[in-house]
């Protein structure tokens, strides 16, 4: 069975410290480089760079992520392009980050040339020596594990979940307690004093699970694709951060039924 051990702080640090670029086999871009009005074709060139190198470039949306991915979030590294132009020349940084938002490399570039597009894209290309091809070694899921205060065995914790959903769901047990957002339904079970699941009604995995933490009503959330965040209680609601592609999170307020 698969265990989820706690991580030393320091051994993280250090690991996180020799990271480069080519360590990674799935690079993510998003659906917009936020400080451009427009693309420019910087995406379509830049991911056929990757590509040349060996990458595996995926879409800023978690749920079209290959399983691996979804299973490790930490295999892959987040790009950017952003707007670093001056007055007289068009300049670009390319900026790679892990899953813990730190920037593992930024990579810049210039031309001279004064139209946008061209001197953005002649820009670009000035950055793709600094990218070395893919060499991928398996991270460590960090973006989890380094929330976790404890051992956990998710093999029993599902096998118990399973057994939970067969006695509880259906049950007028005071255990299950359904909740909404407006768009979806899902139930409240508690698995421990620890821990409690958020689960659909026909689905087979939790939606979210629910840890304690040192303060009262504030949970660690491994939700179902795997990421990790925090929820919390309010006004008797369950409120989850859900992690957005650009690093921001938005509330997602569930209440009692």
């Amino acid at each position: 069975m698969k265990k989820l051990s706690l991580v030393i702080l320091t051994a993280c640090s250090m690991f996180a410290f020799g990271q480069n670029i080519s360590d990674y086999k799935y690079i993510s871009l998003p659906a917009k480089f936020e400080t451009f009005k427009e693309d420019f074709g910087l995406g379509e060139m830049l991911t056929k760079t990757l590509k040349g190198k060996n990458y595996t470039v995926i879409p800023a949306d978690k749920l079209q992520w290959p399983t691996e991915a979804q299973n490790n979030p930490c295999n892959v590294l987040l790009a950017d392009i952003v707007n670093d132009s001056g007055f007289l020349r068009n300049k670009v940084q390319v900026q790679f980050k892990d899953c813990q938002n730190k920037v593992v490399k930024s990579i810049k570039g210039a031309s001279s040339i004064k139209e946008f597009k061209e001197g953005f894209q002649d820009a670009l290309k000035q950055t793709y020596s600094s990218i070395s091809p893919a060499n991928p070694v398996n991270q460590a899921n960090t973006n989890s594990i380094s929330n976790t205060s404890t051992n956990i065995n998710t093999d029993t914790a599902v096998s118990a979940t399973k057994e939970i959903d067969i006695t509880n769901r259906n049950s007028g047990d005071n255990n299950a307690i359904k909740f909404s957002n407006g768009k979806q339904e899902l139930i409240r079970i508690q698995v421990d004093n620890k821990q409690f699941i958020l689960v659909g009604q026909n689905s087979s995995s939790p939606f979210a699970t629910f840890r304690t933490t040192t303060k009262e009503d504030v949970f660690r959330v491994k939700l179902q694709n795997g990421e990790s965040t925090l929820g919390y209680y309010e006004n008797g609601n369950i409120v989850i951060e859900m992690p957005l592609s650009n690093g921001d999170y938005a509330k997602e307020v569930f209440s009692k039924r």
